[in-house]
């Protein structure tokens, strides 16, 4: 039973849509070993060590289902149990996981196996434990048909390794009652380490928290409430109710400092936190010296605060944003005799609760006999040995903090108003916007102006834990009110999210909408195929379409709006890295890829490209000219449905239109294509194609289906028609704009195009355009195709482009992923030869530098020269950097200037100046002088 291949999936995906592992399983010779032949021991094995089982429902949606699976006369196979068991080691774990399905790949004992996760290592450690797991529990015949024999697995001690593992990773109490309370806003959420730093919100409406401090939390008021000293003074000058205090630094000033305030005093760190290293009820000089010592170990510094013994229960009182919003008394760490038993004994019965973990792993912590413990024993007379009369109360610790073992009750409803101003007054002189005030009295429901009491300690970062799961009492949603607190009803939380998808366009598509935006006064975010774009610059660059990147731009805090380049590759390998879009695009789907990570058909690759169309919230793209993305109508569960077409009579959309519904359109008229929005009953003409710089005035007539969607989508997210056309009208195909996209060069004595076309439909479209140039000269196309694709989609490229150019120069890509030196170029010659093309007109120049050169020093006045790049910033340096005598440029030389043509009109006169290329595109810098409008 062997995990052939893994993908963990962050986002939607094609199995679900929210975060799921998928193992590709191959059972190998247990695929002949189903449950009901593995015998009655197997599965009493199974069910004995992981009991919850018992209540899977599986396929019977009821608690038993999958034991009634496992006992069927067939029973089931070994990758559905072991989908079970992952699901359920992490529920063991306190990952409250559910989802799980397991279904044959189409290979002999091959499965592919998905279950959902919270934590990847906690997921990916659940399906190896349990694997390893049911190899121990296969009967002895199961076992000798297998090559390797199984460990002998120590259940109980892996077990709970696994658990501890888990529990390290998870989120805290307090964090996670952060995230839970997020999630019932739907308030989006990243982790942002391994610890307990989480954003809230996407790009500029963000927020974070590490643990409870926020990100609005002030420095300063973390500072004061760190210092001891500072909090009390500050308190005290307002006239809060504090205890007489003296800061120490050594254990005879300590002495000195109690006699001079009285005993009984309570000695602690001046910078400490959560109890520790804090002795109270001190009433001699021994108990000072030592409780000194005490103190010293957990301080940062030398620093001691000697202070009044305030009598009475101690109470945590949690403010946020300046209201109280919780009360909590705590009690120290104990444990009650009953005649019978121990102390050490006690303990462990205390210990049994399944809310009791180590530290902050859960409700309730773990009770220890350290030194604190040992030493109250000593002081009472008493050893880990001795059985304490029944109903007698033993403290293990002087404090009653919740991280050494304490229990919280709830008393929020009956504080008295007098304590609650108190906390808040405390709390906002401080300055904190989450604090927790610790207040000493007898009795919360009656005012400290009248029975006394005192405030020992103002937190910042208080825990949470004990108000929203209290040992007794009501819980409280502490956590709601500081998601109020930073995102109050009714503003804002996320971006708009566009996610556009498809074989080909999506590229062009997205800079084009990303274009619109940023004209709106947009600061846009951008994952495409050439990197990170924030506000239109290049932040990282690689082909960054996958979820890392959309975690990049959610993650930017001066981005206000998204724009999410999503290809196939990044949705198969990790899912999406978003939950939902505004606007889902799907611009076509033909093939590509094919044959690559188990999708072999044009059907299966619809499905994964339909995801974005899945996850939008407001409005679904579809090319309503391809039959697959008009299938995917069925599968959205967006408000709006918008479909985008270049026949102007579609029967499908004029019914959609007349029904009120939205659509783009390609529409002729007396001066050209005017490019038109219908919605709610309106008819809107919104542009002339011929206008569109990208479209090569018409002629590019996959730029104007690129430029409907990107109208389509932008209109769809709100932008006004007039920054829609500004957007287009301003977008063109330079390398600046839209690097490998339709890039033209007419500065030599021939043109040079160059485009990233990689596959038969965008060779196609490339093909088509240049049909309509009118050339004088002679048509070349440096000819290419990525080795990884089948060799029916290379022989395809190579037929498109027969009889449409006059030279053909075949070469390869840098990366031959897989091919021989040669063997494309080869390949495509073999097409063109077989297609009757002169083997004079055909040369094959392998490297693809050589190739440019040769095609651009034979070309003469008037050609046309067509490439085909792979590394397109290299290819466009090549192409404008051409010497007079052909010869490749140095390495070393990396910009050069070239005066544009004068201005003819405004259009022009905003992109006047000079253009400055370098290694990363080309820049424009603008040089104008306007009189007037």
């Amino acid at each position: 039973m062997r995990i052939v291949s893994t993908n963990v999936y962050v986002g939607p995906n094609l199995y679900a849509s929210f975060p799921v592992i998928r193992h590709v399983l191959d059972l190998g010779p247990l695929e002949k070993w189903p449950t009901g032949r593995l015998g009655e021991g197997f599965r009493e094995g199974l069910l004995e060590a992981l009991p919850g089982l018992a209540e899977h429902g599986c396929s019977y949606g009821e608690p038993g289902g999958f034991v009634k699976r496992l006992t069927d006369d067939e029973g089931t196979w070994l990758g559905h149990v072991l989908e079970h068991v992952a699901i359920e080691l992490q529920v063991v774990a306190g990952n409250d996981v559910t989802f799980g399905k397991t279904r044959g790949t189409g290979e002999p004992g091959q499965y592919n196996m998905v279950f959902a996760y919270l934590d990847r290592e906690v997921g990916l450690e659940a399906a190896d434990l349990g694997r390893r797991l049911l190899l121990q529990l296969l009967p002895e015949e199961a076992r000798a048909d297998l090559e390797d024999v199984p460990e002998v697995l120590d259940w109980d001690e892996e077990r709970d390794d696994y658990i501890r593992s888990a529990q390290r990773r998870a989120l805290g109490p307090s964090t996670n009652s952060l995230v839970q309370a997020a999630r019932d806003r739907d308030i989006p959420w990243l982790r942002l380490n391994r610890y307990s730093l989480v954003q809230f919100g996407h790009g500029k409406y963000q927020r974070r928290i590490q643990a409870t401090i926020t990100s609005e939390t002030r420095h300063i008021a973390v500072e004061i409430s760190s210092d001891k000293e500072e909090t009390h003074d500050l308190l005290r000058d307002l006239g809060l109710p504090v205890p007489v205090q003296r800061v120490v630094q050594s254990a005879s000033r300590a002495v000195r400092a109690a006699r001079h305030i009285g005993f009984p005093v309570v000695l602690k760190p001046l910078d400490g936190n959560h109890g520790r290293g804090v002795s109270i009820n001190l009433t001699t000089d021994e108990e000072v010296e030592e409780a000194f010592e005490i103190a010293l170990e957990q301080a940062k510094g030398r620093s001691v605060v000697v202070e009044t013994f305030v009598t009475g229960y101690d109470h945590r009182m949690l403010v946020v944003d300046n209201k109280l919003v919780a009360v909590a008394k705590r009690v120290p760490g104990h444990v009650v005799g009953d005649g019978e038993h121990t102390i050490a004994e006690l303990v462990d019965i205390v210990n049994e609760d399944p809310r009791r973990g180590v530290g902050h792993e859960k409700v309730l912590t773990r009770l220890e006999l350290d030194r604190a413990a040992l030493g109250l024993m000593r002081d009472a007379g008493h050893t880990a040995e001795t059985v304490l009369p029944a109903g007698e109360a033993f403290h293990l610790r002087t404090t009653a903090n919740l991280s050494t073992g304490g229990t919280a009750i709830d008393l929020t409803d009956v504080v008295h108003p007098d304590n609650r101003v108190m906390a808040e007054r405390a709390v906002k002189a401080v300055g904190l916007d989450v604090g927790g005030v610790d207040f000493l009295t007898d009795d919360i429901t009656r005012s400290y102006k009248d029975i006394g009491g005192g405030i020992v300690e103002v937190n910042a970062a208080p825990g949470f834990r004990m108000h929203v799961a209290p040992s007794e009492g009501t819980p409280r949603d502490v956590a709601g009110a500081v998601m109020e607190m930073l995102f109050p009803y009714g503003t804002p939380t996320r971006i708009p999210i566009a996610a556009i998808t498809g074989t080909n366009g999506k590229t062009t598509t997205s800079r084009m909408v990303g274009h619109i935006l940023k004209g709106g006064g947009h600061t846009v975010g951008m994952t495409s195929t050439d990197g990170v774009y924030v506000d239109g610059q290049l932040t990282v660059k690689g082909d960054l379409t996958g979820p890392g990147a959309a975690r990049m731009v959610l993650r930017d805090p001066s981005v206000d709006v998204a724009v999410m380049e999503t290809a196939r590759g990044g949705m198969l390998r990790s899912g999406l890295g978003f939950s939902s879009a505004d606007v889902g695009a799907v611009l076509n789907v033909t093939a590509d890829h094919l044959g690559l990570r188990g999708i072999d058909t044009v059907e299966q690759l619809a499905e994964v490209k339909r995801i974005v169309v899945e996850v939008a919230t407001d409005t679904a793209v579809l090319n309503a000219d391809d039959e697959h993305c008009l299938a995917m109508a069925s599968h959205t569960k967006a408000k709006h449905l918008c479909y985008v077409t270049l026949a102007g009579e579609h029967a499908l959309v004029k019914e959609h239109v007349r029904a009120g519904g939205r659509a783009v359109v390609l529409e002729q008229g007396l001066n050209g294509s005017m490019i038109t929005i219908y919605d709610k009953g309106a008819h809107v003409p919104l542009l002339w194609t011929h206008l569109i710089p990208a479209t090569l005035e018409g002629r590019a007539l996959h730029n104007v289906q690129n430029a409907m969607f990107a109208a389509a989508i932008a209109y769809s997210m709100d932008v006004n028609l007039e920054d829609i056309r500004l957007g287009l009208r301003t977008f063109d195909t330079s390398f600046f704009q839209a690097p490998g996209r339709m890039n033209l060069f007419t500065e030599h004595p021939f043109d040079v195009l160059l485009d990233y076309a990689h596959n038969p439909a965008a060779v196609q479209a490339l093909t088509d355009t240049v049909d309509r140039f009118d050339i004088s000269g002679q048509r070349t196309i440096v000819l290419a195709a990525p080795g990884d694709r089948r060799d029916e989609d290379i022989e395809d490229i190579a037929r498109i482009v027969l009889g449409h150019f006059d030279r053909y120069i075949c070469k390869a890509d840098d990366q031959r992923r897989g091919r021989g030196e040669d063997e494309v170029p080869r390949m495509l010659e073999a097409v063109l030869l077989a297609g009757g093309v002169d083997p004079s007109a055909i040369d094959v120049v392998v490297d693809e530098q050589d190739a440019i050169d040769h095609a651009m020093r034979t070309a003469g006045p008037g050609d046309l020269v067509v490439v085909l790049g792979d590394d397109v910033t290299r290819c466009w340096k090549q192409i404008v950097q051409l010497s007079p005598d052909g010869d490749r440029p140095a390495p070393s030389s990396s910009t050069v200037t070239t005066p544009l043509p004068e201005p003819t009109g405004i259009g022009s006169l905003l992109a006047a100046g000079t253009f400055v290329r370098d290694e990363r595109g080309v820049r424009v810098v603008v040089e104008v002088e306007q009189e007037d409008d």
